[in-house]
């Protein structure tokens, strides 16, 4: 079974700490963790304080990664509102939780979730394999039934890459429509892994 532990290390690598980018769609964040889209989040109130004691410092990582209850809350915001939301305790291979969760915390997880039943439904062999799930982006019994049923017959890395390419696509579709964007392209792409 997918652990929670090991793919919130290796994002948390990815998403960094705090950042203030105006063109940034979800504004001011910490370790991924958006204002714009999360304000009631109480890792805030720390991050207002010590804003409000250091008026003139512009770098505030080294005193937020010091803080365990600020990391603490971290954790557990990833934990609930990603992980537990597709079901990533049952989720039976390593890089399928792993990859869910990456592409739930930067393009949310009913997306990923989404990209995970569209592949399912595309390598199903027509249904010779199991029958389609709805691509509705919510994981629920049939998505698992659905994944626990291909991975008795296919190769996880075929469905991996089908969720990648989807990501893939997002991006350059999202840059298409929002040029100013482009200049998060080679992050974004850092997470398809082909």
């Amino acid at each position: 079974m997918a652990k929670f532990d090991e793919a919130f290390e290796k994002t948390a690598a990815i998403e960094g700490g705090y950042v203030f980018d105006p063109d940034d769609a979800g504004g001011e964040t910490y370790k991924g963790i958006s204002r714009r889209f999360n304000p009631s989040w109480g890792g805030w109130v720390t991050i207002d304080d010590v804003k409000k004691a250091n008026p003139r410092k512009r770098k505030f990582d080294n005193i937020f990664d010091q803080d365990d209850a600020l990391q603490q809350e971290v954790r557990l915001f990833y934990k609930q509102f990603y992980w537990d939301r597709f079901w990533g305790d049952d989720i039976p291979v390593q890089e399928i939780g792993e990859e869910l969760f990456d592409t739930g915390v930067n393009l949310g997880v009913r997306r990923a979730v989404r990209f995970l039943q569209e592949g399912l439904n595309l390598l199903n062999r027509n249904q010779k394999n199991y029958v389609d799930i709805l691509e509705d982006g919510l994981f629920g019994g049939n998505t698992l039934k659905a994944l626990n049923a291909y991975l008795k017959k296919d190769d996880t890395s075929v469905l991996l890459k089908i969720i990648n390419i989807l990501q893939g696509m997002h991006y350059i579709e999202y840059m298409r429509k929002n040029p100013v964007q482009e200049k998060y392209a080679r992050g974004w792409l850092k997470r398809v892994k082909l």
